[in-house]
């Protein structure tokens, strides 16, 4: 197994996979209350075989080069997330998605995880527009598209039907060629949003 550093605190970006059931599980009971008002993520593992079939699935997703999904650890504990779900390497476009545990919050983990997947797939696999989906009242999440540095598309209106009612989203994106123009920045280092 590898893993990627995200600074001196000791935080470190590793794969999510579907041994690993048991500790995501954990993970996302003590995510669930932050992250359920916002996207459903949570919400698909809610015992150890939907967890197990959530992992299996982005595994899955994996192989076939659709998608990822990589877990942030903080002192060796499993406190948020990043990944791609949806990453379509013909046409040079993908997302990414976040979330994070309350006790992680205000640490810039999720900030610096996210360079690090832009990083990738930018620079390693030739992307060329990499998107941000968030709802318009999650401002912490929007925060961090900004502090991206990605352009604000727009909304689409009532684009999802979640928890008994229509949500609107909001796409950020950044482009290839705005990710490679930051001055001073080298690739897979963090500090990239010092913009």
């Amino acid at each position: 197994m590898f893993a990627i550093s995200l600074g001196d605190d000791k935080a470190e970006l590793r794969p999510l996979e579907p041994w690993q059931a048991v500790e995501f599980l954990a993970h996302m009971d003590r995510a669930r209350e932050l992250v359920d008002p916002w996207i459903p993520f949570a919400s698909y593992a809610t015992d150890l075989d939907s967890a197990r079939a959530l992992l299996r699935k982005y595994a899955e997703k994996q192989a076939a080069d659709t998608g990822r999904l990589y877990g942030i650890w903080l002192e060796d504990t499993l406190v948020g997330g990043v990944l791609f779900p949806s990453f379509d390497a013909a046409q040079g476009n993908c997302e990414i998605g976040v979330w994070l545990e309350p006790a992680a919050q205000g640490r810039g983990l999720i900030t610096r995880a996210a360079e690090r997947l832009i990083d990738w797939a930018v620079y390693e696999r030739g992307m060329h527009r990499v998107e941000w989906d968030a709802s318009p009242g999650n401002t912490r999440s929007v925060a961090v598209a900004q502090r991206l540095g990605m352009t604000r598309d727009g909304v689409l209106r009532q684009s999802y039907f979640y928890r008994g009612e229509r949500h609107d989203s909001e796409i950020w994106s950044v482009l290839a060629p705005e990710w490679r123009a930051v001055p001073g920045v080298e690739p897979g280092r963090t500090g990239r949003t010092g913009r």
